[in-house]
């Protein structure tokens, strides 16, 4: 599977299938592995399906200097450069959302579609900040592992899942605290002013039990989104991909269907 070099980084990717090309971007708990549940199906469904390993993640080699998700939008257009894509739609969870949304801002005619799970997308509002200082208190400093990226009752309704979930997770070879930190750097962060006559297409999808960016704080940051439209998942944490697989495909590829449609995605109905 390739690599490419960007900004001091070796960043990892797959890509599976034929036709429109659409990018899954995990969070803080993953790395490409995290998908595995979304990339055979919508493979299925006629989409070329590209997922990749954040800077300092799974397979992707960055040095501790190089770590910022500043880098991230660049390294995201560097895999579409390097595929030759001119557009493609984007699916981010958690923190992929620093990938995906201020790529959208950056270059939104390279970007058809924007699905947004669980994340802020790096956006600064009082609700997500308040939020960020829950979440540094919640890890003490560290990066999130299972339980507290799925629902509470989860790992006790679906052990094996969860299981699972924390496996991938420990494929991550780590960040310094200094690193994660990053994240609430200004420049590191959206303000509100950067959306202005915003048109991406976007859907927010939210986790009823969200213990790290809970429903209030992704509405919020949806409101602030033009047109962005709001799904929620009854019952369900952190990880809606992961947690609710099956709903998760039918919303998301419903979206797309009116956004970023897929040929084969009519033959097997959507």
């Amino acid at each position: 599977m390739p690599h490419l070099t960007n900004r001091e980084a070796e960043i990892y990717y797959e890509v599976h299938g034929e036709g429109p090309v659409l990018v899954f971007a995990h969070g803080m708990g993953g790395n490409h592995l995290s998908w595995w549940q979304q990339v055979p199906a919508f493979v299925r469904r006629g989409y070329r399906v590209v997922s990749f390993d954040h800077r300092g993640f799974g397979r992707s080699i960055c040095p501790p200097d190089h770590f910022h998700p500043l880098h991230f939008p660049e390294d995201l257009f560097a895999i579409l450069d390097a595929l030759g894509a001119e557009r493609a739609a984007l699916v981010c969870q958690s923190m992929g959302g620093w990938s995906g949304l201020p790529a959208a801002v950056r270059a939104p005619e390279r970007v058809a579609a924007l699905v947004l799970c669980d994340t802020p997308g790096g956006l600064a509002t009082p609700k997500v900040a308040e939020a960020r200082q829950r979440i540094a208190e919640q890890l003490g400093g560290g990066p999130p592992r299972g339980n507290a990226a799925l629902a509470p009752d989860y790992p006790e309704r679906e052990p094996e899942l969860a299981f699972l979930y924390d496996q991938i997770n420990a494929m991550n070879p780590g960040l310094e605290l200094a690193a994660l930190a990053k994240f609430g750097d200004p420049e590191a962060q959206l303000q509100e002013a950067a959306l202005a006559g915003f048109t991406v297409p976007t859907l927010m999808l939210v986790g009823e039990q969200d213990q790290l960016f809970p429903p209030e704080v992704l509405r919020d940051v949806a409101a602030h989104i033009p047109g962005a439209e709001v799904v929620d998942f009854p019952g369900i944490g952190h990880s809606t991909y992961f947690e609710d697989a099956a709903r998760f495909n039918r919303i998301v590829a419903d979206f797309l269907a009116k956004h970023f449609p897929a040929a084969a995605a009519a033959r097997l109905g959507g």
